[in-house]
């Protein structure tokens, strides 16, 4: 039962001589409620006072949560004990009077559960408590409360400075913290550790200081009390741990008595904690590195083009591993060029490239320039300090990956290591890149060798053709026009089948063939069948597909074309009026049997009409399962009826590249007859 409310301004006198007394501050966060618990636990503990811990705990809780939560600022607690019991004080330093602070609404009430949350604190207090009150001292303000010692409690026990701990105190600070592997946890359990540490020693407070390497230097993670004095005699231990790691425990204690071998056990204790955080950490650090090593290489393989290449490799490195990235590739004379640069600051990105362009034995470029030649990692200091890895790809120096650090941390093991690692996939993918293009242009080089440089200009007459290359490697796609005598042409479109350096030998000798027989005026009967007879012998296995037309102009104008189709698709024939037809019979590819079936087809071109002729790569452009096909390829002409010859193979060629978002997967040749008489 209480027996006085009022408010006072210092502990309630009359309390003996040889009372214990601690007394510490608290910072204000979620922690100060546990900590604050530990305190008056501790000293109980001590004193023998335990009967008195249910309630000392509940209502020391309860006026420190009130003071963090309402009075937002460090609080500080008094916890006295004598022969007659336990008193203790939380004391918060907000502004205004302290009833705004602690004191709830009137609670009419006997039952705690219905009265209103922020008032049943001080209704517990006035419940348990054998007395309570204010208390103001200098800028703070807070409630007190005193729980007198009950019958059945023994004498008090009050330690003495020569006392050794308890084996029930050692065992709690040896089994205190169990599994924390959070940022949080690593940081309660100092606290708690230090509070611990300071109740057995009699400490006023303590701190643990880490630095984990990071380039952010020694930092506070924990603190307990007030922070050691700089003219007071303190004990500093350093903690055992591995590098990166390293830090210290500071107890505002003598190093006198058993304190500095407890604070030593303590700083042990908790360095196996440091070391378990820096395994854990750098495990998931090794594993993020992985996961990073493969999303840059799946990245750097989707590219085949140079310029993309280089321009992504500094994307992927900034910011995760450094301020900015620069890459420089070798010239023919050996010389550092820069081919791509990035800033995570915009803003210092012309000042980048400035710097970079700077010449001159202590420029940055000197330094580049020393890597790509040694072939080593380089440093370089300031004004954008940093280091030079080269690149280095099937044995040949490409260039250099150079990374500037972040101001407020520098590079540790790892990342240079994840570094190198970047630069040597860089460099594969730059090589792999340079080695697709020059293929890329051997290839467009040795088709438009494969392709007339220019098809004949006929007055009344429209020759026009389009061609659409694909990959890397040569198709086997062709056409031609041959003057074949006067007011005389052969019209010539095949697809010889697969791809690369051997197709592109069998097309330039069917190319050729033809040619040869066309000059020595030679049937197109006959040169079908010697052309098939040259592919049975001399083309490896392979087999082409031919339409071959002969055209005659008339006296009048119109022309007369002699139609034979060799395996391929039949041409669209487009009259002056829009009307559209295939025309043409089947007939057996070339290089597959020993003798063909060439059945001839005869149409005759008045003025406007058109005939196309194209090759598998038109009708089999897909979208998704769709392909173009033929019949959309007929609908796409109706409309060009009256349009110029290269019009006309212009537009087919754009519908049909149109007709899907996908790269085209086959060369296309597209080859337009006009009567413009």
């Amino acid at each position: 039962m209480p027996a006085e409310v009022g408010t006072r301004t210092s502990i309630p006198s009359g309390a003996p001589s040889e009372a214990l007394v601690r007394r510490t501050r608290l910072p204000n966060d979620r922690r100060t409620p546990a900590a604050a618990r530990a305190l008056v636990r501790s000293v109980l503990e001590e004193t023998g006072l335990v009967v008195l811990l249910n309630e000392a705990l509940l209502l020391t809780t309860e006026l420190s949560t009130n003071a963090v939560v309402h009075a937002n600022t460090e609080l500080e607690i008094e916890v006295a004990a004598d022969v007659g019991g336990l008193t203790v004080t939380v004391t918060d330093f907000a502004a205004g009077p302290v009833e705004q602070l602690t004191v709830g609404p009137r609670n009419e009430s006997s039952e705690i559960g219905e009265v209103a949350e922020r008032g049943r604190g001080l209704l517990l207090v006035d419940h348990f408590a054998s007395r309570w009150g204010t208390v103001h001292e200098g800028d703070g303000k807070g409630v007190w409360f005193r729980l007198d010692q009950r019958a059945e409690t023994g004498p008090v026990r009050l330690p003495s400075a020569a006392e050794t701990p308890s084996l029930g105190a050692l065992t709690g600070l040896l089994r205190s913290g169990t599994d924390r592997h959070t940022e949080e946890g690593i940081a309660d359990l100092a606290a708690d550790l230090l509070s611990r540490l300071s109740r057995l020693t009699g400490a006023a407070g303590g701190v643990v200081r880490l630095d984990r390497g990071d380039g952010t230097g020694r930092q506070l993670l924990a603190r307990y009390g007030r922070a050691p004095r700089d003219n007071a005699d303190t004990i500093r231990v350093p903690l055992d741990v591995q590098r990166p790691y390293s830090g210290e425990l500071e107890l505002d204690a003598a190093p006198e008595g058993y304190a500095l071998a407890l604070a030593t056990m303590v700083a042990e204790r908790f360095a196996l904690h440091l070391e378990n955080d820096r395994l854990r950490r750098a495990d998931i650090r090794r594993a993020t590195w992985i996961t990073f090593l493969s999303e840059a290489s799946e990245l750097l393989a989707q590219s085949l083009d140079v310029n993309l290449t280089m321009a992504l490799i500094p994307q992927l490195v900034v910011p995760r591993l450094g301020q900015w990235c620069a890459v420089h590739t070798t010239d023919s004379w050996g010389r550092l060029q820069l081919a791509a640069a990035t800033h995570a600051d915009e803003a210092s990105l012309a000042q980048l490239h400035a710097t970079l362009a700077e010449t001159g034995p202590e420029s940055l470029l000197a330094r580049l320039e020393e890597a790509s030649r040694l072939g080593t990692q380089v440093m370089f200091g300031s004004p954008l300090e940093g280091y030079a890895v080269p690149l280095v790809a099937r044995g040949a120096r490409l260039g250099t990956l150079a990374v500037g650090r972040h101001p407020r941390h520098r590079h540790d093991a790892d990342e240079v290591a994840v570094l190198e690692d970047v630069a040597r996939r860089a460099a594969l993918a730059i090589d792999n890149a340079r080695i697709h293009d020059e293929r890329r242009t051997v290839a467009r080089t040795l088709q438009a060798s494969l392709l007339p440089p220019a098809l004949p200009r006929v007055e009344g007459i429209g020759f026009a053709a389009e061609y659409v290359p694909t990959g890397s490697e040569v198709g086997g796609d062709f056409y031609d026009v041959v003057p074949s005598g006067e007011n005389q042409w052969l019209v010539v479109v095949g697809d010889v089948s697969g791809k690369g350096v051997q197709a592109a030998t069998v097309t330039g000798l069917v190319r050729d063939v033809i040619r040869i027989l066309v000059d020595d005026g030679k049937a197109l009967d006959e040169i079908l069948w010697r052309v098939n007879r040259t592919l049975v012998q001399r083309g490896g296995g392979r087999y082409c597909t031919l339409a071959m037309a002969s055209v005659t102009r008339r006296a009048s104008g119109a022309l007369d074309v002699c139609l034979h189709l060799a395996g391929h698709d039949r041409a669209v024939l487009v009259r002056a009026d829009g009307k559209t037809a295939f025309v043409g019979e089947g007939g057996t590819a070339l290089g597959l049997l020993e003798t063909i079936t060439s059945p001839d087809v005869s149409v005759t071109l008045e003025s406007g009409d058109s005939l196309i002729f194209y090759t598998d790569g038109v009708t089999e452009r897909r979208r998704g399962r769709e392909l173009f096909g033929s019949t959309r390829l007929r609908e796409a002409a109706t409309p060009l009826a009256g349009y110029p010859a290269d019009v006309m193979a212009a537009r087919l060629r754009s519908t049909t590249i149109n007709f899907s978002v996908e790269e085209p997967r086959d060369d296309i040749a597209i080859l337009v007859l006009r009567n413009d008489a």
